[in-house]
């Protein structure tokens, strides 16, 4: 808590009934209250996990270790169905801090921070250092951690400056090739040296937020803690590698295009492309995939160990019955599906993210299959953090539903994506995603996509052309029409 000014004391006397000549001892008295006061209101954790896929044992996933995400679960609730408003960093980031969505913050790639284009917005740390709370960033909160935010913090956002690549140990023979087609630094796609965890920068991360807790403790705060891991490369310590044997890796069930698809709806996933190695155009070789998905999964395990440092923490200092504690993914990740990687689409793999809300004073261990989405995460954090929800914020505190998991709730929840001179509008309902390409100037209609969800719960088939989906196509098209608003629950 700030430093308690002259003035500020005698305000605090007034309120205890002291007269404006109050003793010095009165007035310390009082001071002290205040500040016990306010070293019990609810401190927020808020972890970012760059590129996490609901690949967790707590979403369902049985081959990915996670014991420490599945901890938190334990003490909260897992929002099993929840959706980015788009699938890549910087505007799903700005979604998520602002409470707005991409149509409103006009943030739809990764050059554009938020502050330029929303430069008076309330963000949520913002709010958070409004209302008394230190707020600190540490690794990724923000795409653009100097720009998105500059007065949202309370002291200048920090991130890690160890590099990724160490070029100290590879998982496949001709890493040694691979190596020699560096291009500014940057290693191949995956890394497997037998180092520590601090070798890499989240455990830098989980460093910086342990003895942030230690610093913070006796202060409300908001702390956001931001992982790298999983993003590519997929570089973690070879422990992490080890949990998960080549055997047993297995490769998308569904490596192709979906049938009757648009192109527009798919991606060249130039992203992994741009890695030494990968292939610049067409598939990649079945051992390269296995590879990917091992090591994708490797460092989920390896940032689910940094988040439960982090944890333990919190737990020894006694912090965890007075600290709301919220988890969220970026946006998915295709390993294959479609024979696409990356993310960078409106289809369920990339638009699907996990969420896990956990607050002291709500029973934990539910799960909940109701449809939630990523601008909700700001009016949830206020909510259960005591503070109000601003007005401008175009989601839904879902603390109705940690308490209610079955309740009723919203109709549909909203993604996009830009594809050159089109817009792609996405809405999952709770049987079927409907997406609708149009132009971003006149908002002329290019292509429909519609997956059934109850029957192909992969997409793989697009519905929307053949004549028996018509009056389905023209309802949910209404529906999509009416917008986020239209959806919203009764709370």
């Amino acid at each position: 808590m700030p430093s308690l000014t002259r003035r500020t004391f005698l305000r605090f006397a007034a309120r205890c009934g002291a007269a404006a000549a109050v003793a010095p001892a009165l007035l310390t008295g009082c001071a002290a209250r205040a500040a016990a006061g306010a070293a019990k209101r609810m401190n927020v954790l808020f972890f970012a996990v760059d590129d996490l896929k609901p690949l967790i044992g707590c979403f369902g996933d049985k081959t990915v270790r996670s014991p420490n995400i599945d901890r938190l679960a334990s003490r909260g609730t897992v929002f099993a169905r929840t959706y980015c408003q788009q699938a890549v960093c910087a505007p799903s980031r700005a979604s998520i801090m602002s409470g707005c969505r991409p149509d409103t913050t006009r943030v739809w790639n990764l050059q554009t921070p938020l502050r330029k284009t929303m430069p008076n917005v309330l963000t949520l740390c913002q709010h958070f250092k409004a209302n008394g709370y230190t707020s600190v960033s540490l690794g990724k909160i923000f795409h653009h951690y100097q720009k998105d935010d500059p007065v949202g913090w309370s002291e200048p956002p920090w991130r890690p400056t160890e590099g990724d690549w160490k070029g100290r140990g590879y998982l496949m023979p001709e890493a040694q090739a691979i190596a020699a087609k560096t291009d500014g630094g940057r290693g191949p796609a995956y890394e497997c040296a037998d180092v520590p965890d601090t070798a890499y920068p989240d455990g830098h991360v989980a460093n910086r937020a342990v003895a942030a807790l230690g610093r913070l403790k006796d202060k409300p705060f908001f702390l956001a803690v931001g992982f790298y891991k999983p993003h590519l490369p997929f570089n973690a310590p070879k422990k992490y590698w080890d949990m998960y044997p080549p055997e047993s890796i297995d490769l998308a069930d569904n490596p192709f295009k979906p049938k009757g698809a648009p192109d527009m709806a798919m991606t060249g996933w130039g992203e992994l492309r741009n890695y030494p190695g990968m292939p610049k155009r067409g598939n990649l070789t079945e051992d390269q995939a296995r590879t990917l998905i091992r090591g994708y999964k490797a460092c989920v395990s390896y940032t689910d160990a940094q988040i439960g440092r982090v944890l333990d923490e919190l737990d020894r200092l006694g912090l965890a019955d007075r600290t709301v504690v919220v988890l969220w993914g970026d946006h998915g990740w295709h390993l294959g599906d479609h024979g696409l990687w990356c993310k960078h689409t409106n289809f369920e793999s990339a638009t699907r993210a996990p969420l896990v809300l956990a607050s002291p004073t709500i029973a934990g261990g539910k799960t909940t299959q109701r449809l939630a989405e990523f601008v909700d995460i700001y009016p949830s954090t206020c909510d259960l953090a005591g503070l109000p929800v601003p007005d401008h914020c175009e989601g839904t505190s879902l603390a109705p539903l940690m308490r209610e998991p079955n309740r009723p709730w919203k109709t549909a929840a909203f993604s996009q994506y830009p594809r050159g001179k089109a817009m792609g509008y996405s809405m999952r309902t709770d049987r079927y995603r409907f997406t609708r390409w149009q132009t971003r100037t006149g908002g002329v209609g290019v292509a429909t996509e519609l997956y059934d969800h109850q029957t192909d719960p992969e997409e793989n088939v697009n519905l929307a052309a053949l004549p028996e989906h018509k009056d389905l196509v023209a309802r949910l098209a209404k529906q999509l029409d009416a917008g986020w608003k239209a959806a919203k629950p009764n709370t």
